[in-house]
């Protein structure tokens, strides 16, 4: 199909150049990951290297697939169609890995620290908490998300005090947080190990070596349709989409630090997988369309910082809620102690505050710009 298109690649003008060169691009860099993931795999040694090499395909392939949605108007429709499901495929399988390492890395830190800190001191009124977080904040000029979770935790703190034990933990906590970890080890690990045996068996599948011969092939020939602009109108369209889905996000209430709102999911009768938090993650799947499109546009230029700070809210936020389900799926484990479950469920609950706080971090990034002078 490509081949059939040679001769409109440099046709197109400045547009169709635009769009050839980054596409170009970012098979190549695909390619080139191949390369290497296939050298390491066959090195003892190059386990870590194997791996950088997948998160570098993985990214090449995202965005890939993104630039061909956004701008599938300008390209030859058939092949763009067939192509993009299957970046889709191989993105995703390449990233469950390395979502599982993160994700028990992420549950086994957070125990750590909820389980041992230092004891807590005698609660204060809350508005004076809230105050004395806000002077900690403009002082330390810490990232818009720490601002979120330290002025939650504050008001959680002032609101709720827990009894402690010995080394500050609420009372039960220490007692399950070590066998929460090993459950929680123990279940990640093992999809962590399927994750990477489903990595390896897409990576040498006959549909992978299809994707990478599409993509070879794009490294040299850009298929267009013959369309000959329209490169901004299409980035203006993403951008639109992105502002829409952004308007329908609750950045009224998500403005209000320890507002309760995420906890909702976890305390809800609906159990509906991502129920209160899919708004948030189409919000960041177009953010992430609108950085590619810009991309196209500026050359790879880094993005603005309120889009940076953007979109690094809404990973953790991903993250956190990514978290907090495995907390709780851990916490389902037939016949586990009281003390166990006690423990997944306050994690359960930790999880669901970062949720909140990266909420409270992308509204302060997406709306004030001046909060980051606090």
């Amino acid at each position: 199909m490509a081949q059939q298109h040679h001769e409109t690649t440099t046709g197109t003008g400045t547009a169709g150049e635009a769009l050839t060169a980054y596409l170009q691009e970012q098979a190549t860099e695909f390619l080139r990951s191949l390369r290497l993931h296939r050298d390491s795999a066959t090195d003892a040694q190059g386990a870590e290297e194997s791996l950088a090499a997948a998160c570098s395909m993985r990214r090449a392939a995202r965005r890939i697939g993104g630039t061909l949605h956004t701008f599938r108007p300008l390209l030859d429709a058939d092949w763009a169609a067939s192509l993009r499901p299957e970046l889709a495929w191989l993105s995703g399988t390449l990233a469950q890995e390395h979502a599982y390492e993160s994700r028990l890395s992420r549950l086994l830190e957070a125990l750590h620290r909820l389980s041992g800190p230092p004891p807590v001191p005698a609660a204060v009124p809350a508005p004076a908490v809230a105050a004395a977080g806000r002077r900690s904040a403009r002082r330390s000029g810490r990232p818009l998300l720490e601002r979120g979770r330290g002025l939650g935790e504050a008001w959680a703190k002032a609101e709720a005090p827990v009894a402690a034990g010995e080394n500050g933990a609420p009372r039960g906590l220490a007692v399950g947080a070590a066998k929460a970890a090993a459950l929680l080890e123990r279940q990640l690990t093992l999809a962590r190990t399927r994750a990477h045996s489903a990595a390896l068996q897409a990576l040498g599948s006959s549909r992978f070596h299809a994707v990478a011969d599409s993509v070879a092939v794009l490294a040299s020939d850009v298929p267009f349709n013959g369309a000959t602009d329209g490169l901004e109108r299409l980035a203006a369209t993403a951008e639109s989409a992105l502002a829409e889905a952004v308007a329908a996000l609750p950045l009224g209430q998500a403005g209000h630090p320890y507002n309760a709102g995420a906890l909702v999911h976890g305390l809800a009768a609906d159990t509906a997988p991502d129920a209160q938090d899919a708004p948030w993650l189409k919000v960041r799947s177009l953010l992430r369309l609108h950085r590619y499109a810009q991309e196209v546009l500026l050359g790879h230029a880094s993005p603005e910082p309120r889009i940076a700070d953007a979109s690094h809210a809404l990973n953790v936020h991903r993250e956190a809620s990514a978290a907090a389900a495995a907390a709780a799926q851990a916490a389902r484990t037939p016949r586990i102690a009281p003390a166990t479950a006690y423990a997944l469920g306050v994690l359960h609950a930790d999880q669901r505050h970062d949720v909140e706080a990266a909420r409270f971090a992308f509204q302060q990034a997406w709306l004030h710009e001046e909060a980051r002078t606090w």
